[in-house]
């Protein structure tokens, strides 16, 4: 045997030892069964320490030769290091290292059996080489460590991933888009919820695999589209499809949603598409349009959508058919605003569009123009009665009362209408000319209708001219006060004067009140040009008799101006006039526009100690009932009452009776107006305190009212 027990030859004594040692040796038959059972095992047979016998496998294993061995002391001589463990009586099997001739120390393992014989005890000691061994399990645990390293890897890699698809997931369902891809054959290869949501799909209808036609099956079983057959459907979505480019289109569901839809065409033949539901968007779109061309309170059409039909309209009167154009403003609806506030305001003008509505024919349009003002658009007018008769019905229709919260309310309508034929064809133009017709209508007494008229426009352009040259005037000083003295009856002296503007024109002379003063209230212009007259009259006045007063008139737009009180406080502040010599003047129509509010303005004046006279007094209709409201100083009695006195027994009856009602309330009354010695006896004789008029004196600059009637009165005064 290769590797077993290598008997000593009889009479060979190994190194060191007597013959009679080698002689115990064992018998054969024993080393052979030795050999048998400790194959592949170096061996070592040891009688009281020393070797007596060793296989193949041991020489090899010490790097000597078996006779090398033989003798020497197998625990002290081969197995002698730091890690060596002796055999104790109960070991049996142990690791150590075996130091080779070269010095080289292997591990190794070591079996020990004793055996005993007839004649000798034996050791046997079956050394097992773990180089191999420890390598293989070094390569084993390397490969178990690189092993953990991978799969901890894959598991990090797993766990990344699976965020990855939780946060992809997460994406996909919180998009306000759905989202489908479908393979070349058209099958589902992903969607998100939000698809299926869309077209109302359950979960068993989207599952990976499901064709694009069953999908269509599913929405068409759902009534989401139209009667086209599933199959026809499909077909015309793939016919949108562009190989290169996104496909967009809309599609419009049966229950009035609107999808927008794009797809995308991916390498592989598939298809990646996005649907979204823009049906609130094209809402918002529309009701973003509707508002930008009609009005939010009347939902009539506005300026803007006017002006695109007129322009349709005008573009067929070209052709032979007439359009007329019907400017129409409310009659006294401010007056609704102030008394009984803006909601019941804004209802009056709905039910006012309400009726415009029905009073036009289908393809004519009523459009409000802002404020109080309406516009309609007449087509198909064969003449301009027609243009009449329909202005006729709007204005009867308007003026019909109202029941508003439980208030009957009564506005009236003025018409200005401009005929496309003879009117020219811009709508622009026939929108200016029915409004300088409008304007004509209202300056004509209201609830009237009027036709522009070449004249209109040369008239308008005069208003324009005057309205610059108002502007500059105050600016180029052009204005000047003039005073016309107010006569006591009973005295027959001067008590007071009345401060009067007047413009001297730089090219047409002096221009009268009542040609420019409408105008400055109109663009307010009468603001300024008030407080400048209450300034210049309390300078003038701080200059006369003591017992004199300063009358000036306020206007309705000036009384409402903010800083009243603040202004006539400075103007008496800047020119030392005493408050009680100063009295302003007011007509009805400043009570009429805000009672509550006017009346804490006067007040706030008659606390300053200001003087308060109602002026033109009987042309209003409540005047009994403001005369309640706040103690006039001086009642005004106005002179159309005044002119027809001595003839006519109704204006010397209300003379009569305003004289009477201010004596009994402790007002004195001013006659204006007084021109002839009758008149003044009358109202002398009806008991009016004092009177104005071209009778004595016409209104005159300050230097001559200096000059004429206060020099003499003031040498008086300072000879004193």
């Amino acid at each position: 045997m290769s590797d077993g027990f290598r008997l000593a030859r009889p009479g060979a004594i190994g190194r060191g030892r007597k013959s009679s040692e080698i002689d115990e040796s064992p018998p054969q038959a024993i080393w052979d069964a030795l050999n048998i059972a400790r194959e592949n095992k170096a061996l070592f047979v040891a009688k009281a320490g020393a070797i007596v016998n060793v296989n193949e496998l041991a020489a090899q294993l010490c790097d000597r030769t078996p006779e090398e061995l033989l003798g020497g002391c197998f625990i002290s001589q081969f197995l002698q290091c730091s890690q060596t463990r002796q055999p104790a009586a109960t070991m049996r099997r142990w690791e150590t290292e075996l130091t080779t001739a070269s010095g080289v120390r292997i591990p190794v393992e070591v079996t020990y059996e004793p055996l005993r014989t007839d004649l000798h005890e034996f050791e046997v000691y079956a050394i097992r080489d773990l180089r191999e061994r420890r390598e293989a399990a070094a390569q084993i645990e390397d490969f178990n460590a690189r092993l953990q390293q991978q799969h901890d890897l894959l598991k990090v890699q797993e766990q990344q991933l699976r965020a990855q698809n939780v946060q992809l997931d997460a994406a996909l369902n919180n998009i306000a888009q759905g989202l489908a891809m479908f393979d070349a054959d058209q099958r589902l290869v992903l969607c998100n919820r939000r698809y299926a949501e869309i077209y109302e799909l359950s979960p068993d209808q989207v599952t990976l695999g499901t064709t694009l036609l069953e999908i269509i099956r599913h929405r068409v079983g759902n009534k989401l589209l139209s009667d086209m057959s599933p199959e026809a459907i499909v077909d015309a979505m793939l016919r949108r499809r562009n190989d290169t480019h996104f496909a967009e289109f809309y599609s419009q569901l049966s229950d009035g949603r609107c999808i927008a839809i794009t797809v995308q065409p991916m390498a592989d033949g598939g298809t990646v598409s996005t649907h979204q539901d823009i049906t609130e968007q094209r809402r918002s779109e529309a009701k973003i349009a509707h508002m930008a061309h009609h009005d939010a309170l009347t939902g009539l059409p506005n300026r803007t959508l006017l002006d695109e039909r007129l322009e349709h309209a005008v573009a067929h009167a070209n052709r032979g058919e007439i359009v007329a154009t019907h400017l129409l403003d409310l009659d006294y609806f401010k007056n609704v605003n102030d008394t009984l506030g803006h909601p019941v305001g804004d209802k009056l003008l709905r039910m006012v569009a309400d009726r415009l509505r029905r009073l036009v024919q289908e393809g004519e349009t009523v459009a409000r123009m802002g404020g109080d003002e309406f516009a309609i658009v007449q087509v198909q007018v064969a003449q301009p009665s027609d243009a009449t008769a329909l202005a006729q019905r709007v204005i009867e229709g308007v003026s019909e009362p109202y029941e508003i919260d439980g208030h009957q309310v009564v506005v009236g309508a003025s018409v200005g209408i401009s005929v496309s034929v003879t009117d020219g064809p811009s709508p622009d133009l026939l929108l200016r000319n029915a409004d300088l017709a409008l304007y004509r209508a209202k300056s004509g007494g209201r609830g009237t209708l009027r036709f522009f008229e070449p004249e209109m426009d040369a008239q308008m352009q005069a208003r324009r001219l005057m309205e610059s040259d108002l502007r500059r005037a105050l600016v180029g000083h052009e204005f000047e006060v003039h005073y016309q003295p107010i006569v006591n009856l009973q005295s027959n002296e001067i008590s007071a004067f009345e401060a009067l503007i007047r413009w001297q024109h730089s090219e047409r002379g002096m221009v009268s009140p009542a040609a420019f003063i409408p105008l400055a209230e109109e663009i307010g212009l009468i603001v300024p040009l008030g407080e400048w007259v209450l300034r210049t009259a309390c300078s003038a006045a701080a200059r006369w008799p003591d017992h004199t007063k300063i009358c000036v008139n306020l206007s309705p737009v000036q009384f409402r101006s903010r800083g009243l009180v603040e202004v006539v406080i400075g103007a008496l502040a800047t020119s030392g006039l005493r408050p009680g010599r100063l009295e302003l003047e007011i007509t009805e129509t400043v009570l009429f526009a805000d009672t509550e509010a006017t009346l804490a303005v006067l007040h706030q004046l008659r606390g300053l100690g200001v003087r308060i006279a109602m002026d033109d007094f009987g042309t209003g209709y409540s005047s009994l009932s403001y005369l309640q409201t706040f103690p006039f100083d001086r009642i005004k009695i106005d002179r159309s009452f005044v002119k027809g006195v001595a003839e006519d027994i109704g204006s010397l009856n209300i003379i009569r009776a305003v004289a009477a009602l201010a004596k009994g309330i402790g007002m004195a009354t001013t006659a204006e107006g007084v021109e002839t010695q009758e008149q003044l006896d009358a109202v002398k004789a009806e008991g009016c305190t004092e009177m104005q008029g071209f009778l004595f004196s016409r209104a005159l600059p300050s230097r001559d009212i200096e000059r004429l009637f206060l020099s003499k009165q003031k040498a008086i005064e300072n000879a004193a």
